[in-house]
């Protein structure tokens, strides 16, 4: 317990060394504090008239001694906390903010910063009053606890502030969501000691406690940059290709303003529905504000690329199909798909040779499929036992590790005869350049026609030899005529072919 002499030492030490260095810091705050800052000298200001006004008061009014003494403590306490608030303000918004790499220092920690110079004024006030505080915390133990049960959800929040405030896992000004769902999306406003403020998409504010977001697994959308890419799903019928559809949708998704040129817009097939096959429309943007806006208008220009495409968006829909086709009409519709793929092998030209009863069962046992672009079709090296005619579209020729392209095969051409007629290796790798339709001829169907017209072989292999014999760079020996290679490379491929298909061997 402090004697009255120290009591008395105390209070003069406030009043003359106390008051100078009030005096002398509010004078020092507007040299020092930006100008933006110098706002806040009205409370120091204050704080220290009002302690000149206790003395001079106690000065020239009468007053009893308890009247005097407790104004006297009074005033100290007002000397104090202009101090305080004077130091918080020398410290914390010149020195730290001008020198510690010029970052604005967060406002929970200067809350706290202030709330503990103003408790170390308490306790001083108490001191100087002759209460030793030390006392006090001792003696109320009880009042403690129950104190502390009572906050134990603010002290909850202030400490998650605290750790958010180190970690920086948004800033003010970020866009942020803290549920499973994007419901409560919004831009973090303020963040003080015991919430932070988001303002959502709907103009909505909402006050989230720190503790809250200390146990959510946050979702920053600001960084690390601004940009976020947004998805569209729109739906297409099962009767247009992709090929036709993907093309439009980025260039719809293109136009709209909001949306970034860098990275391009990107068209994927997402799922396959009962409406139709589902596009996933990718496009990026910085300005979260407007995200639902351009959302909208991405949305929008889909729908008038698909007008122009002639498509409507399909509605779920359950197709009931009833056919009532006579046997007559089923027949004449067979007998058109066997003329068509008749008509594409006579561009094959080994094949031409056929006669046109062995062309048409071979048309019978062909079928056709169709490939994407950049779709690849056989791979060099591969067993193969097919033959391909491009019906539509396009593929590319390529050999070697690195895919080299040697040549292009458009309509009407064909690719794979020596793996159909031998079965040897690929030669080469073919990939779809775009859409395309091929007609394919296998094993299978071709060895039906050569059992029962065997003689057909040598006509093959005759026509193929020629072919080659016309392309190769091969010499002929000593004596011997081209007449004679050919005939010669005729009989070894004959030999491969009766081999392949297991039909004998040489008369």
């Amino acid at each position: 317990m402090p004697r009255p002499a120290e009591i008395s030492e105390v209070l003069t030490f406030t009043s003359g060394v106390g008051l100078a260095l009030g005096v002398a810091t509010v004078v020092l705050l507007p040299l020092v504090l930006p100008k933006g800052e110098r706002k806040h000298l009205k409370l120091p200001i204050a704080l220290l008239l009002l302690h000149v006004a206790t003395v001079l008061l106690r000065t020239y009014v009468p007053l009893s001694a308890n009247t005097s003494s407790t104004l006297h403590i009074t005033g100290v306490f007002f000397l104090l906390a202009s101090l305080a608030r004077s130091v918080y303000l020398l410290l914390l918004h010149s020195v730290v903010s001008r020198y510690v790499g010029g970052a604005e220092v967060p406002r929970i920690v200067r809350d706290l910063v202030q709330a503990l110079l103003f408790v170390g004024v308490f306790f001083a006030t108490l001191r100087a009053a002759g209460v030793e505080p030390t006392s006090l915390l001792t003696t109320s133990a009880l009042l403690t606890a129950v104190i502390g049960l009572s906050l134990q959800d603010t002290l909850g929040n202030l400490f998650a502030g605290l750790a958010i405030q180190i970690q920086h896992p948004f800033r003010v000004g970020d866009w942020i969501v803290y549920e499973p769902t994007e419901q409560n999306m919004g831009k973090v406003i303020e963040m003080n000691w015991r919430a932070t403020k988001v303002l959502t998409l709907d103009e909505i504010e909402i006050t989230v406690p720190n503790a809250t977001l200390a146990k959510a697994a946050l979702r920053n959308y600001s960084l690390p940059t601004a940009r976020i890419r947004k998805h569209v799903f729109v739906e297409a019928p099962y009767d247009r290709p992709p090929e036709q559809v993907i093309p439009e949708l980025v260039d719809a998704a293109r136009s709209v303003p909001g949306v970034l040129a860098s990275p391009v817009p990107t068209v994927l097939v997402a799922d396959f529905t009962d409406r139709g096959v589902r596009y996933d429309v990718r496009f990026h943007l910085e300005d979260l504000d407007a995200r639902e806006n351009i959302s909208g208008l991405v949305r929008e220009r889909l729908w008038y690329a698909l007008q122009r495409l002639g498509i409507e968006v399909p509605v779920p829909q359950r197709v009931v199909r009833m056919f009532d086709y006579t046997e007559e009409r089923l027949a004449h519709e067979h007998q058109a798909r066997i003329d068509d793929r008749d008509e594409a092998l006579r561009r094959v030209d080994f094949l031409r040779a056929l006669p046109d009863e062995a062309r048409v069962r071979l048309a019978e046992g062909s079928s056709t499929r169709l490939y994407a672009p950049s779709e690849t079709i056989i791979v060099e090296g591969d067993q193969g036992e097919e033959l391909f005619v491009v019906r539509r579209g396009e593929v590319a020729v390529e050999v070697g590790r690195s895919r080299r392209e040697v040549a292009r095969l458009g309509a009407g051409q064909f690719f794979g005869e020596m793996s159909l007629m031998t079965g040897e290796q690929r030669k080469a790798s073919v990939r779809a350049v775009r859409e395309t339709e091929l007609l394919v001829i296998g094993k299978d169907a071709l060895a039906r026609v050569l059992k029962d017209q065997p003689e057909l072989a040598e006509t093959i292999s005759r026509v193929l030899s020629e072919r080659a014999a016309a392309l190769s760079t091969k010499t002929t020996s000593p004596g011997e005529t081209p007449g004679e290679l050919a005939d010669r490379e005729t009989t070894v491929l004959l030999t491969r072919i009766k081999r392949f298909f297991g039909l004998g061997a040489d008369d």
